[in-house]
């Protein structure tokens, strides 16, 4: 197993202690998300799982306490198909904790049929991109307290099976499940690197990543003959707690503390396409963003 997670992510381990921070993970109650609250867990950290399912979180939540000996793990209600529980799910955060020095956006939905969220976005982008980005702004104050602070968006290399389609932004001209999936994920990284310019000098830094394949919960809308294949090439496949590792690492590798906007793949910086390194879009999406949910957010 050891052995397997090293190909993967060389040689990288850390024994960095979280045992005053605060930590903040969406869909934390299974994959990836699950292993990085682990994870953290170990290195003594309040971590705060955000999900949507409280009955799974909760049954999550009892392993990880007992696997970790970590009695300050929670569970707090979010549902980002829905502004209106994301901002009761922020209200409650700003009004609760004293800091937030990590926030992880973990959770996402991947290649599912065509749906809306309660806010009438469609539901790959209105989940992966607009929820996050409005927990982000609604945040960022107390992370801003709390900085040293970072703020880490699990992304994927699936951001280069899209694009950023401004007219067309809700897919309902036509919809590619994996076009649109791909479109969120280009839009976790234009929007870290925008992020990471406008936190300059402010001792909060963001970074977005690939995980690596995962077997995981995410390939649940994918078809049979689909999935059939994923297992057939499951040895080159990670597992969740492979799947997690680059997550750890923009967490918490000390290295990374003077490094903001970036993209990481394997615990290591990696190359995204040339759409992702697009400043206009960035600037333009960003915009459109803001609209969308109605906020100011200069």
């Amino acid at each position: 197993m050891h052995s397997i997670r090293n190909f993967f992510c060389g040689q990288w381990s850390s024994s960095v202690r979280l045992d005053d921070k605060t930590v903040i993970i969406t869909g934390a109650n299974t994959g990836i998300g699950k292993e990085t609250a682990r994870d953290l867990a170990k290195r003594g950290a309040r971590v705060i799982m955000a999900c949507r399912d409280l009955e799974r979180a909760e049954a999550a939540r009892k392993e990880l306490i007992e696997d970790s000996g970590n009695q300050k793990i929670v569970v707090n209600k979010l549902d980002l198909s829905d502004t209106k529980s994301i901002r009761a799910f922020a209200e409650l955060i700003n009004k609760e904790e004293k800091q937030v020095n990590i926030l992880i956006n973990n959770a996402g939905i991947m290649m599912c049929p065509y749906s809306k969220t309660a806010d009438g976005f469609e539901m790959q982008f209105g989940v992966n991109h607009l929820g996050h980005f409005l927990l982000t702004y609604l945040l960022l104050d107390l992370l801003k307290k709390s900085a040293p602070s970072r703020i880490i968006a699990v992304a994927s290399v699936a951001h280069t099976w899209g694009s950023i389609h401004l007219d067309d932004i809700n897919s309902e001209k036509g919809y590619s499940p994996r076009r649109a999936y791909g479109q969120s994920k280009l839009a976790n990284i234009l929007c870290t690197r925008s992020l990471a310019k406008r936190l300059q000098g402010s001792s909060v830094t963001v970074y977005s990543l690939h995980p690596g394949v995962v077997q995981s919960e995410l390939f649940r809308n994918l078809s049979k003959p689909v999935q059939i294949a994923v297992k057939v090439f499951s040895p080159f496949t990670k597992t969740t707690i492979q799947g997690a590792q680059t997550t750890i690492y923009c967490a918490v590798e000390p290295k990374l503390d003077k490094e903001s906007g970036g993209y990481y793949s394997d615990c290591a910086p990696a190359q995204c396409s040339r759409e992702a390194l697009d400043d206009e879009m960035a600037q333009k999406l960003w915009e459109l963003s803001c609209q969308m949910l109605g906020i100011t957010w200069d």
